[in-house]
C-alpha cells in the first residue's frame, strides 16, 4: 500500500505530466487540438496564482502568445478569442502576468484585435488589455500625440461597452500630468466621459473615475465640466444614490475630486454632509468598496475643519473604532481606517477627545508592530494627529513606554515611510511640556535621531531634525547636554549647512531651542572654536530663504541676550562683510518683504543695545556706521504692527544711550 509521501509524489508527478501535456496541446498544428487546450489553461488558471505562476514558469505565456499571433494571421475567430482570454487571466490581478505578457509581445497583437470584424474578438481583446491596465506595468499613452489621442477617442466612440472601459481604464493609467488633463479637455474626452455617465453600469463606472483622473488638482477642467453641461455635476450626484455599492463610491470620490480641485463648487452643506453619511455607510461593506471608502473618507475631511467637525457629529470616530476593534482586518482596510482617523483627529479638540476617552490609542498602539509597512505607517500617521493635543501632552498621555518603545523601534524599520512616519510621530511626543523626557532617553531614541540626522536621504534628516528640535524643547540643562554631546559641535555645524535648505532651516531651529533659556546654553555654540556660530553666519550671508533667514536670526537675539562676550561674538558675524567691504546680511533682512524676518532681525538689534550693557553704545557707533540705524529709522510706519513696536523700543534705546540722533 503506497505511503501518503509517494501518493503526494505521484499526484504531484501526473499533474506535471498533465501541465507539459497541455503546453505540447497549445502548441499543435492541429486548430480544435489547440483550441481545447486554450480553454483549459484558461480554465485552469482563473482566479488562481498558484496555478498562473506554475505555468507562467512553464513558460505558458509565451506560447499563447505565439498562438495568438498564428491565429491572427490565419484570421481563427475562436483561437483569437481563448487566446486573448488566456493572456487575460495571467494579467488579471498579477504583476508577473503582466510582465511576463509585455515580454512576450502580445500587447500589440492585443491592440490589433480591436479592428477585428467580429465582435466576440474584439470584446476578447478589449477585456484582456483592460486587465493589463489594472497594473502600474502597463504602458503609457502619450495623449499629447496625436495618433494616441485619436486612438483613444476612437475607444471612447466604440458601441461596445468593453471598448469605452478600456479608453477609460488608459485615462486612468496614463494621464498625470496638467498637460495630459488640458489635452483631454481640449480633445473634447470630458464631454463624451459625460455622456458616459447615462450608459451601462460599467461604462458609468469607468467614466467617474476618468473624470476624477482628469479633474484631480486642475482648477480649470473642474469648471469645464462643471460648466459644460448642467446635468453633467447633477448626474454624478444622482450615482451617489446608486443602487450599485461601487457606483456610489466611484461618485463620492469624483465629487471629492471636484471639491479639493475647485472648492468653490459643491460648497452646500447638504451634499457636505451628505457624503460624510454616504462614505460612513460604505464603510460597511465587506468587499473592496469598503476598503476603499476609508481612503475616500479621508480626502473629504483632508484640512478641512468644517468636514472633521460634520464626521465628528456623525460619530464617525465611534464608527471608525467599531471598525477597528474586528479581528482579522486585511491589512488594507486597516491602513484606511487609521488614516481617516488620523484626518479626523489633526484639527479638532474635541475629535482627539473622543478618540482617547474611548481608548482608540491602544488598538492604534498596536498596529505599530503590524507586519505590513503600510499599516505601522498609517498607525504612526494617526498617533502624530492624536499626539496634536497640547491637553494631553501636558497630562503625559503619550510619554509612556506601551506607546515609546514600539516608536523607537520603528526608527530603524527597513522601510523608509515607516521611518518618516515614525519620527513624525516621535516629534510630537517628545515635545512632551516637561523637563525630564527621561522615558524617551532611556528607549534609546536619542542615539536613533542623532544618527538619523546623518542619513543619506534628505528627508530622513529633516525628520530625525525635527525630532532633536522638540526633544530640545523647554528641556532643561542636562537634557540639553546629553543631546548636545551625542549630536556633537562638528555634526550640527554640518547639518546647518547641509545641501538641503529644508534641512538648513530645520537645523537652525534645533539651535535656537539649544541657546534658548538660561544664560548657560549659550556655551554650546561656542564649542570647539565656535564652528557653529560660524556656520550660522556663512549660511545667513549666503541665504536668499526668509525661512533660514528668520531660524538663524533668533538663534543670534538669543545670543545676543547673554553677556558682552555673547554680544560682541553676535555683532562680528553681522559687520563680518561690512569689513569686508560689502552690506551687511542684516541689512538685507531688515528691508525683506517677510514681516517675521524684519522682525527677527530687529529682535537682534534691540538684544545688542539694551542700555545697561556696558558695551551698548560702541555697538551703537558701529551699526549706525554699517547704515543700519538709519535703515531702522526708515521702518517707524512698518505695514506690520509687531514690527513697528520692535522698532520703537530699538530707537527708544537708541536714544537711551545717546546715539540716536534723528
Amino acid at each position: 500500500m503506497p505511503t501518503p509521501a509517494s501518493a503526494l509524489a505521484s499526484a504531484s508527478s501526473s499533474h506535471r505530466r498533465a501541465s507539459s501535456d497541455l503546453m505540447v496541446r497549445i502548441g499543435s498544428a492541429d486548430s480544435e487540438i489547440k483550441l481545447r487546450a486554450l480553454r483549459e489553461l484558461k480554465n485552469q488558471i482563473i482566479g488562481n496564482r498558484t496555478k498562473k505562476l506554475f505555468f507562467l514558469k512553464l513558460g505558458a505565456v509565451p506560447a499563447v502568445s505565439c498562438a495568438l499571433a498564428q491565429a491572427q494571421a490565419q484570421a481563427q475567430a475562436d483561437l483569437l478569442v481563448q487566446s486573448a482570454a488566456a493572456l487575460g487571466s495571467f494579467a488579471c490581478g498579477f504583476d508577473a502576468g503582466v510582465r511576463a505578457v509585455l515580454d512576450s509581445g502580445a500587447f500589440a497583437n492585443l491592440v490589433a484585435l480591436l479592428s477585428f470584424p467580429d465582435d466576440k474578438v474584439v470584446d476578447a481583446g478589449a477585456r484582456s488589455l483592460r486587465m493589463i491596465y489594472q497594473s502600474k506595468l502597463a504602458p503609457k499613452y502619450d495623449f499629447l500625440q496625436e495618433k494616441n489621442m485619436e486612438f483613444l477617442l476612437s475607444l471612447l466612440n466604440s458601441e461596445n461597452e468593453t471598448v469605452t472601459g478600456l479608453g477609460a481604464s488608459i485615462i486612468i493609467h496614463s494621464c498625470e500630468t496638467v498637460v495630459e488633463q488640458k489635452a483631454l479637455c481640449n480633445a473634447g474626452v470630458l464631454k463624451k466621459l459625460t455622456s458616459l455617465l447615462e450608459g451601462s453600469p460599467s461604462q458609468k463606472d469607468a467614466s467617474l473615475e476618468s473624470l476624477a483622473t482628469i479633474i484631480k488638482k486642475n482648477p480649470e477642467a473642474a469648471s469645464k465640466f462643471v460648466s459644460e453641461s448642467r446635468r453633467a455635476l447633477s448626474s454624478v450626484i444622482d450615482l451617489s444614490k446608486d443602487r450599485n455599492p461601487r457606483t456610489r463610491l466611484l461618485a463620492c470620490m469624483c465629487l471629492i475630486v471636484i471639491r479639493n480641485t475647485s472648492p468653490c463648487h459643491l460648497q452646500d452643506i447638504g451634499i457636505k454632509t451628505k457624503l460624510v453619511y454616504l462614505l460612513l455607510e460604505l464603510l460597511d461593506d465587506p468587499g473592496q468598496v469598503g476598503e476603499e471608502a476609508s481612503f475616500a473618507f479621508s480626502s473629504l475631511l483632508a484640512q478641512k475643519e468644517d468636514l472633521q467637525k460634520l464626521a465628528f457629529e456623525a460619530n464617525a470616530i465611534d464608527k471608525l473604532h467599531n471598525h477597528l476593534q474586528k479581528h482579522l482586518l486585511q491589512p488594507r482596510r486597516y491602513q484606511g481606517i487609521l488614516l481617516a482617523l488620523a484626518e479626523l483627529c489633526s484639527k479638532l479638540e474635541s475629535c482627539r477627545s473622543r478618540f482617547l476617552s474611548l481608548e482608540v490609542l491602544n488598538l492604534v498602539t498596536d498596529a505599530l508592530t503590524h507586519e505590513v509597512a503600510d499599516v505601522r505607517t498609517a498607525a504612526c500617521i494617526c498617533l502624530r494627529s492624536v499626539s496634536r493635543s497640547i491637553k494631553s501632552l501636558s497630562a503625559g498621555r503619550f510619554m509612556k513606554e506601551m506607546i515609546v518603545i514600539p516608536l523607537v523601534r520603528l526608527l530603524h524599520d527597513p522601510s523608509t515611510s515607516v521611518q518618516v512616519a515614525a519620527l513624525g510621530a516621535v516629534s510630537n511626543i517628545v515635545v512632551d511640556f516637561t523637563t525630564a523626557k527621561s522615558t524617551f532617553l532611556q528607549c534609546g531614541g536619542l542615539k536613533l535621531l542623532v544618527q538619523l540626522s546623518k542619513s543619506m536621504d534628505p528627508i530622513l534628516r529633516f525628520n530625525a531634525l525635527c525630532g532633536l528640535r522638540n526633544l530640545m524643547f523647554l528641556a532643561d540643562n542636562t537634557c540639553k547636554e546629553r543631546i548636545f554631546l551625542e549630536l556633537t559641535a562638528p555634526s550640527l555645524s554640518s547639518l546647518i549647512c547641509d545641501p538641503e535648505p529644508f534641512v538648513q532651516e530645520r537645523a537652525l531651529a534645533l539651535v535656537r531651542n539649544l541657546v534658548d533659556g538660561c544664560l548657560d546654553s549659550i556655551k554650546y555654540v561656542f564649542a570647539e572654536d565656535g564652528i557653529i556660530l560660524d556656520a550660522i553666519g556663512r549660511q545667513l550671508q549666503n541665504t536668499s530663504k526668509a525661512e533660514i533667514g528668520i531660524q538663524g536670526m533668533y538663534v543670534l537675539s538669543n545670543i545676543a541676550s547673554g553677556n558682552e562676550f555673547h554680544k560682541e561674538a553676535v555683532m562680528h558675524q553681522l559687520l563680518l562683510q561690512v569689513n569686508n567691504g560689502t552690506q551687511a546680511f542684516i541689512l538685507k533682512f531688515l528691508q525683506s518683504n517677510d514681516s517675521q524676518l524684519r522682525t527677527a532681525a530687529i529682535w537682534t538689534i534691540i538684544n545688542l543695545t539694551i542700555p545697561s550693557s556696558p558695551g551698548a553704545s560702541s555697538r551703537v557707533v558701529k551699526l549706525r556706521s554699517a547704515s543700519i540705524v538709519s535703515q531702522i529709522k526708515t521702518m517707524v510706519n512698518d505695514p506690520c504692527v509687531d514690527v513697528k513696536f520692535r522698532v520703537s523700543t530699538a530707537l527708544g534705546q537708541f536714544m537711551t544711550i545717546g546715539d540716536g540722533s534723528t
